[in-house]
């Protein structure tokens, strides 16, 4: 099969010729239809993450065809069309059994513990848990962005955060994940205030209901100018980009009692952000995380999307060949929206 490949941490990116992946027992082998480019594909690229052995096939955000089964395999067969979370979960520990597979200790991660989706075909393991149906009326495309940035700004926003109609929102760093979560914000009725330093990136969040914009490089303090938007502060803040400035800044911003969902991945190779801890304590602030979505939650995203109450679609900017993946991934974040691999 054809896959992108780098040898080295942050080294060439380069497309070639890879054995076919051939399916566990309890796994399959996606024919991939459809891969998004995030932001946490270049830290793997950049060597941030411990799990990554090279030679290396990143990708992780992925919808396809199921193209062959292993043979402990009961829900699927070949020709099937799914989506499936990045946490692929193990099925059986105390979290899976609790509903909470996204943060199963025993995960895998296309992507990051095993080869991933920029390539025609991905290995996924423990396919009767972690893979989920794509109904007809969901592209490839939209579905992509569900693996990892739409969904996991879906829990953030509606369940680690606890949104509710007319509270106010904050979304610090608007690429794939903060513009998903700035739509589904406003489809929950929260009042949003997006903060980025790219004017494309601010423009998109006002598009998608974004009731203020904030340009994070025109300001000193965004905590402050964020309370000093708001009138005392948000209800929720999430920090989508994750950087020790966004993290703290996002905290800085919320009025008392409110709540703060880090999204970003916060790489301990750059740096550990300080955490304004006084703050915390003085206003009794929250402080959570949010890191994806279990495949069993996915069927009531899926109802938003087929419903139109969600578009993931509209967040989807540019679809690209497999052989332009490795420039996509080198400039992530340069053009807002999601950047989706469509052709293999």
């Amino acid at each position: 099969m054809r896959a992108l490949v780098f040898e080295a941490f942050g080294g060439p990116l380069e497309v070639r010729e890879v054995p076919d992946p051939v399916p566990s027992r309890g796994g399959v082998v996606v024919r991939v239809g459809a891969t998004g480019v995030c932001r946490s594909d270049w830290h793997g690229w950049q060597g941030h993450d411990p799990d990554i052995r090279l030679p290396h096939v990143p990708g992780h955000e992925l919808a396809g065809t199921v193209e062959a089964v292993g043979d402990d395999v009961r829900r699927w067969q070949p020709g099937a069309r799914v989506t499936v979370p990045f946490v692929c979960a193990c099925g059986r520990c105390r979290q899976c059994l609790d509903g909470d597979g996204q943060v199963c200790p025993h995960q895998t991660q296309p992507g990051f513990t095993h080869w991933g989706s920029f390539a025609e075909l991905v290995a996924l393991d423990a396919a009767d848990v972690n893979l989920v149906a794509l109904p007809d009326e969901v592209s490839f495309s939209t579905a992509a962005g569900l693996g990892c940035r739409f969904a996991t700004a879906y829990r953030a926003v509606v369940a680690q955060g606890r949104v509710r109609v007319g509270e106010r929102l904050a979304v610090l760093g608007c690429g794939g994940v903060g513009l998903s979560a700035v739509q589904v914000a406003v489809a929950a009725g929260a009042r949003v205030v997006a903060v980025d330093v790219s004017p494309g990136a601010l423009a998109l969040a006002a598009e998608l209901g974004a009731e203020q914009v904030l340009d994070a490089g025109s300001v000193d303090d965004v905590g402050a100018a964020v309370r000093e938007l708001t009138g005392g502060g948000v209800d929720v803040a999430l920090d989508c980009l994750g950087s020790a400035q966004t993290c703290a800044g996002s905290i800085e911003s919320l009025r008392p009692r409110g709540r703060h969902v880090q999204v970003g991945l916060l790489p301990p190779a750059l740096g550990r952000p300080a955490v304004p801890m006084e703050r915390v304590v003085a206003l009794e602030l929250e402080i959570l995380g949010s890191h994806g979505i279990a495949a069993h939650a996915y069927p009531e995203l899926l109802g938003l999307v087929e419903a139109g109450r969600l578009r993931p679609d509209r967040l989807v900017t540019r679809e690209l060949s497999l052989d332009g993946a490795g420039e996509a991934l080198r400039t992530v974040g340069s053009t807002p929206g999601f950047s989706v691999v469509t052709s293999f």
